[in-house]
C-alpha cells in the first residue's frame, strides 16, 4: 500500500517538511501565490501526459507558452485602443494559435514519421526563434493605460471576492476536472491511453492511431498556449525568454505521478500531484532563501526516489 500510494506519501511528506521548516509556507497568502505560480505548469504538464500517454514527447512545451503570453500581450496592446475589445475574442485566438503549433508537431510525427523528441525539438526551436521575433526580443510590458490591460491584470492578480481564490486557479480546476473526465469517460481518453499501450492491438481493431496522436500534440499546444495567456496576466509582462527548460519539469511531474514514457500508463490525478511535488520544492527554498542550484539538486532526487518506487510496484520495470 505504501509503495502504491508512493507520489501521495512524498507530498504528504513535503507539506510537513515544509510547514515545520517555515512558518510563512502554510498561510493563505502563500498558498494562493504557490497555486496561482503553478498554474502555467499545471497546464503544460497536463498537455505533456497526453503525448506521453501516446508514447511521445513533447520538448516544444516551455517555447509554446512563450509564444502564447507574447501574442497575448501583442494583441492586447494593439487593441487596447479599440473600444469594445474583448479579452475572449484574444484567449480564443491565443488558444487557436496554440492549437495550431501543436498541430505542427503532431504532423512532424504522423506524417512525416519523425521520432517525437526530433519533432517536437524542431518544434522548440522554430516557435521559441518566432517568440523572439515577434518582438525584437524585447519583452513587452502590459499597459495601464487601455481597458482591456487593466482587465487582463485584474484577472491574474484577483480571485473570487469574499474568498480570495485566485481568478487563474478557478480556471486551472476546471481545466484538470475536464481532462480528469475525457481521460476517464470517453472514447478519445481511452483510446489515447491504449493507443500508447498496445499500438498494434489498436491498429488491428480498426482505429487510426495517428489521429488520436495528433490530437495528443495539437491540444499540448492548445493548453501550453493558455498557460501563456494566464502568465502574461499575472506578471503583466510578456517575454519571449520564460519558461525555458519547463519541458522538463513537466515530464518531471508525470514521471513522479506515475506516468510511464513508454506509453499507455498515467492518470490525471496523479499527474497533478507531481506538479506539486515540484511546485513545493521549490516554494520552501525560497522561503528558506536557498539558492536556486541546490533546488535543482532536490528535484533529481526526488525524481529519482519516485522513479525508484515506481520501479519496485512495477512488475515490468517498464521505466
Amino acid at each position: 500500500m505504501l509503495l502504491k500510494y508512493n507520489a501521495v506519501l512524498i507530498l504528504i511528506a513535503l507539506i510537513i517538511a515544509s510547514t515545520i521548516l517555515s512558518d510563512a509556507f502554510f498561510t493563505v497568502t502563500n498558498i494562493f501565490n504557490l497555486l496561482r505560480q503553478l498554474v502555467p505548469m499545471t497546464l503544460a504538464t497536463l498537455g505533456m501526459l497526453l503525448v506521453v500517454l501516446t508514447g511521445g514527447i513533447d520538448l516544444s512545451v516551455g517555447s509554446v507558452i512563450a509564444m502564447g503570453g507574447m501574442i497575448t500581450a501583442i494583441m492586447i496592446e494593439n487593441a487596447g485602443m479599440v473600444s469594445g475589445a474583448s479579452m475572449i475574442v484574444i484567449l480564443l485566438v491565443v488558444l487557436g494559435i496554440g492549437f495550431l503549433i501543436g498541430c505542427m508537431s503532431g504532423a512532424f510525427v504522423v506524417v512525416l514519421k519523425m521520432a517525437p523528441f526530433v519533432a517536437t525539438l524542431a518544434t522548440m526551436t522554430i516557435i521559441r526563434g518566432a517568440a523572439y521575433m515577434t518582438s525584437n526580443g524585447q519583452p513587452i510590458r502590459l499597459s495601464t493605460e487601455y481597458e482591456t490591460s487593466k482587465m487582463m491584470v485584474k484577472f491574474g492578480s484577483q480571485g473570487i471576492p469574499g474568498i480570495g481564490l485566485p481568478w487563474p486557479v478557478v480556471l486551472i480546476i476546471l481545466v484538470i476536472v475536464l481532462m480528469w473526465f475525457v481521460m476517464r469517460n470517453t472514447v478519445f481518453g481511452r483510446l489515447v491511453i491504449a493507443s500508447g499501450s498496445n499500438e498494434t492491438a489498436v491498429r488491428l481493431a480498426g482505429i487510426n492511431v495517428n489521429k488520436y496522436k495528433f490530437l495528443a500534440y495539437a491540444i499540448c499546444g492548445m493548453l501550453c498556449s493558455l498557460g501563456g495567456f494566464i502568465l502574461t496576466s499575472r506578471v503583466a509582462v510578456a517575454s519571449p525568454a520564460v519558461s525555458t527548460g519547463m519541458e522538463l519539469d513537466a515530464i518531471a511531474a508525470c514521471v513522479i505521478g506515475g506516468a510511464s514514457l513508454m506509453g499507455g500508463k498515467g492518470t490525471v490525478g496523479n499527474t497533478i500531484i507531481g506538479v506539486l511535488v515540484l511546485g513545493l520544492i521549490t516554494n520552501v527554498m525560497t522561503l528558506l532563501s536557498i539558492a536556486a542550484y541546490p533546488q535543482q539538486i532536490i528535484k533529481g532526487l526526488i525524481i529519482v526516489l519516485a522513479v525508484f518506487l515506481q520501479y519496485i510496484t512495477n512488475k515490468e520495470g517498464a521505466y
